[in-house]
């Protein structure tokens, strides 16, 4: 890239801080636009988005592909991807864990990674090679770890849905899972499951979503804190990926090893 990391860091941490007070004032916000089952989006969404990608394209030129309005595709070229409000869920009844995600992705790679939780007081930035920053200030790499001594972030499901990966697969995992470790944690917001990874909070993340918005912050955070991050096979994971397995050496291994006993079992039952 021709531009300088460190520069669009500091830039990108100065529109999110901008953008923070409203982000906190429209704490409780109503469902506004119906996207689908379960999900929607809030006016504040809306406002945020415009906002932020007005601002990024005016102090950096480079594009902004949005939750709400889209952009330019992810797998070529330079672009921001932006999620104004991640854990609308939450946001939407009050609860205070939610955020703004917002990456840097350059030909497919995320390149930066900021996660803001105003309502938490916290933000979480980091550019590729790392380190992971906590307001400001560096953290350590993650160290490798156990399983049976962390806590994984886990994506919510719904048992009877179908779809690319079913509500009964990822019921599954949670058991199996269960059965390694009694620590797992449901946040209702992959922002914030990744961010604590690359923090060294929580160990580890499934995230059974496959959107660029959700994930790529994060994905840059948790390599930035020489954490290991593929889809739920195994596979490396790209801007296209399906899932996300993000965690810290060692933990990392003995979920994918679970996931894939897990897998195992799942079609043996439908043989």
């Amino acid at each position: 890239m021709g531009a300088d990391l460190a520069d669009l860091l500091a830039v990108a941490s100065d529109v999110l801080d901008s953008a923070a007070p409203r982000f906190a004032e429209g704490i409780g916000a109503p469902s506004a636009v119906q996207k689908g089952r379960g999900d929607f989006a809030t006016e504040l969404d809306l406002e945020l988005e415009r906002t932020l990608s007005a601002q990024l394209w005016e102090r950096t030129g480079i594009p902004v592909h949005g939750e709400e309005f889209g952009g330019p595709e992810l797998t070529s070229g330079t672009a921001w991807v932006l999620d104004p409000i991640d854990g609308t869920f939450n946001y939407s009844m009050g609860h205070p864990l939610s955020g703004m995600l917002l990456a840097l992705v350059d030909n497919g790679d995320p390149v930066l990674g900021l996660t803001w939780l105003p309502l938490l007081g916290r933000r979480y930035a980091a550019a590729a090679g790392g380190p992971v920053l906590l307001d400001g200030e560096p953290l350590p790499p993650l160290a490798s770890g156990k399983l049976s001594d962390a806590m994984i972030g886990f994506g919510s499901f719904n048992l009877d849905a179908h779809g690319r990966i079913p509500g009964r697969f990822r019921f599954d995992l949670l058991g199996a899972l269960s059965r390694l470790s009694g620590r797992m944690r449901m946040h209702g917001s992959t922002g914030i499951d990744l961010a604590f990874t690359a923090s060294g909070v929580l160990g580890g993340a499934v995230v059974f979503g496959h959107h660029p918005w959700d994930n790529a912050a994060g994905v840059a955070m948790v390599r930035a804190a020489g954490g290991v991050v593929t889809d739920l096979l195994g596979e490396p994971w790209t801007i296209e990926s399906g899932s996300v397995l993000a965690a810290a050496p060692g933990v990392h291994a003995e979920l994918l090893e679970m996931i894939n006993t897990a897998v195992d079992r799942a079609a043996a039952r439908e043989r």
